[in-house]
């Protein structure tokens, strides 16, 4: 579907924050969608939104911003999106499609499309744009160029709804993939989520140990741990919805540890360097 085929009268984005308000300035720069309604808690960052012409309306009450709206995205803490689809549902109209840009897909996306009145469509997707910053003074449309973003559909999707999310983020520059979403929450696990985990509990450590020693951290210590900068509350919904995943993961971290600590207690040196060179070289491929 050519970028050209793409409008929507009325868009609106739940949660305007970086993702959320990035995703509006793409849509108004390549000229996708006529008005942009955005929902969120907090009046006073609504209010700015519309001052920087980010959005074109708003509304605190979640149903009146969706209202004959032809796409929605959740761009809110992922532990939200069912409340809020349970409260927009009776309000959306034929042909509208929910998209979301959430960390975690899994169940949730099945849970989320059965929740769908008939006529409406919904298309699980997850720019992988995010950063430490999570408010809309960051926010730029050229966020999501270049960018890895995922599609999750699943056997009962829509195909034109599919269709169409796919080719809105594509004119946004992102490069977009499909997978099923229970393997994107194995992935992302991975390479994301227990990163995160693994971040806070760094922090947390040196906070057990003294919390004085962190003025010493230099940019090892700034570079390892900036991500736990991020939102607590997006990571808190995050880590709960893909908690299998992180507590198999716990459990391969805790042998990766408890051999280094091996070879610490057995002064072998060959042993701890083997374990540095392996971890090197998987992270020179990463581009």
């Amino acid at each position: 579907m050519a970028e050209k085929d793409i409008f929507f009268n009325k868009v609106s984005i739940i949660g305007v924050g970086l993702i959320g308000a990035s995703f509006a300035l793409a849509l108004r720069e390549k000229g996708l969608c006529k008005t942009i309604s955005g929902c969120g808690r907090k009046e006073e960052n609504l209010k700015r939104a519309k001052e920087l012409r980010i959005i074109d309306d708003y509304s605190l009450d979640v149903k009146r911003a969706c209202e004959d709206s032809d796409l929605i995205l959740l761009s809110t803490p992922i532990g939200s999106f069912k409340d809020i689809v349970g409260q927009i549902k009776g309000v959306l109209k034929k042909g509208a499609i929910v998209t979301d840009a959430g960390s975690v897909k899994g169940r949730l996306v099945y849970d989320l499309e059965a929740a769908m009145p008939e006529g409406v469509y919904y298309i699980g997707s997850h720019p992988i744009a995010g950063s430490d910053k999570s408010g809309i003074d960051d926010a730029r449309p050229d966020l999501f160029n270049n960018a890895r973003c995922i599609i999750t559909p699943t056997g009962n999707s829509d195909e034109n709804a599919k269709d169409k999310v796919v080719s809105v983020w594509e004119s946004f520059g992102a490069r977009v993939e499909t997978a099923d979403p229970f393997k994107h929450d194995d992935i992302y696990a991975v390479v994301s989520h227990f990163p995160h985990v693994v971040a806070y509990a760094l922090v947390n450590t040196v906070a057990d140990i003294d919390s004085k020693y962190i003025e010493y951290a230099g940019k090892g210590f700034k570079d390892t741990t900036r991500i736990a900068l991020s939102s607590p509350e997006m990571w808190r919904d995050i880590s709960m919805f893909n908690r299998d995943n992180l507590i198999k993961l716990m459990d391969t971290f805790r042998i990766n540890l408890d051999k280094v600590t091996k070879y610490l207690m057995e002064n072998n040196e060959s042993g701890i360097e083997e374990e540095f060179f392996k971890a090197q070289k998987l992270r020179e491929s990463l581009k």
